[in-house]
């Protein structure tokens, strides 16, 4: 069977976790499972988590009826709430939790017959312009959900759009805009993503909502103390299936982007595009072939791409390749490859994941 694989620490996962609730001043925390857990298994991450964490937190009602069928009675949020209102009564059969962000859906939530109450996050458009109620408008859309008799609690909630950036003022004037919509009315609050929880615990937050972070994936482009706990989740892994031996001057790849300089020996690994691995990856990003460092060489076809042998006398067909994990930071390829980590783990695909740590 072709050797690539995605192999996936569920104790790393859980560590995550932990170091999340440590950081959160007593706060609650979802862990947030959408996009299948950014590539790493929604229900398996789920599963591992059900007896530690106090929700989860996906998309869409599809990404939540998956882990309810799994098995995972856990609270549920759906951070973008629902599409169509014949999603409410989905939603109060299976006791999910619904974040509102528009007009439209208090309308919908106000002319929709439900079986049971449902519990609501309002969310704030405190600076971010995706989603939410204006400032303006918030306490009016709160008081109107409360008038439904349709929720059993509101929570506040709102998402930073530059936590990820630690020297930025935007953060604090978001906050601010968050406390000044929201005073006066009732109701735990979520304002912490992942770099909040990590860089700014200043930020008060009865409900944290770890997402990158419980992959072991920095948010931050820069070094951080707090940061540098966090244990890789995933590791991307597959092995070399072929050897050439070349003079200098050899071209390596489609578009003959590298060249060798020297006699050179180039590995050919089953690993590509197609799996995820990014096409954009520049000579010279880092891999690690049975332990030892080497480099990419020539530009990531769909199936194969190719890496650096030449001071790897011992490294030969059979050899094992690390991608990324925890000798080859995510971060650190995705930064040079123009992307993030978030991106890196969500393209993964027709690669077999397996998991250690059940």
């Amino acid at each position: 069977m072709r050797p690539a694989r995605a192999l996936i620490d569920l104790n790393a996962l859980r560590q995550n976790y932990r170091l999340a609730r440590e950081l959160s001043n007593g706060a609650r925390a979802l862990a947030v499972v959408k996009a299948d857990a950014y590539g790493h298994g929604a229900v398996r991450c789920a599963q591992a988590l059900m007896n530690e964490a106090d929700g989860f937190a996906v998309a869409c009602i599809e990404e939540a009826l998956e882990l309810r069928e799994a098995g995972i009675k856990a609270p549920i949020l759906l951070l973008e709430g629902f599409f169509e209102a014949s999603e409410l009564e989905l939603i109060a059969r299976h006791n999910l939790w619904c974040v509102i962000h528009s007009p439209w859906q208090i309308e919908a939530l106000e002319r929709t017959a439900l079986s049971g109450l449902i519990r609501v996050w309002l969310k704030l458009d405190s600076g971010m312009h995706r989603v939410g109620f204006f400032p303006e408008d918030y306490a009016a859309a709160y008081k109107r959900i409360k008038a439904t008799g349709k929720v059993d609690e509101v929570v506040k909630m709102t998402h930073f759009a530059r936590a990820d950036e630690l020297d930025c003022s935007a953060t604090i004037g978001q906050l601010k805009t968050f406390q000044r919509a929201t005073a006066g009315l009732e109701g735990a609050t979520s304002l912490r993503n992942s770099p909040a929880v990590l860089g700014w615990p200043e930020v008060p937050s009865d409900w944290v909502r770890p997402g990158i972070m419980l992959y072991g994936a920095t948010p931050f482009e820069t070094e951080q103390p707090v940061a540098d706990q966090l244990q890789p989740v995933m590791t991307l892994e597959s092995r070399i299936i072929s050897v050439r031996e070349l003079p200098p001057g050899e071209p390596v790849g489609y578009g003959a982007r590298f060249v060798t300089r020297q006699p050179s020996r180039i590995g050919v690994v089953a690993m590509g595009y197609a799996d995820g691995y990014p096409r954009h990856a520049p000579d010279g990003a880092p891999v690690m072939i049975d332990g030892h460092a080497s480099r990419l060489v020539g530009r990531v076809s769909m199936d194969m791409l190719t890496v650096d042998l030449t001071d790897l006398p011992q490294a030969g067909v059979g050899s094992q390749v690390e991608l990324w994990g925890r000798q080859v930071s995510a971060s650190q390829l995705a930064g040079l490859c123009g992307s993030i980590p978030y991106q890196l783990f969500c393209n993964l695909k027709r690669v077999p994941r397996q998991y250690m740590g059940e």
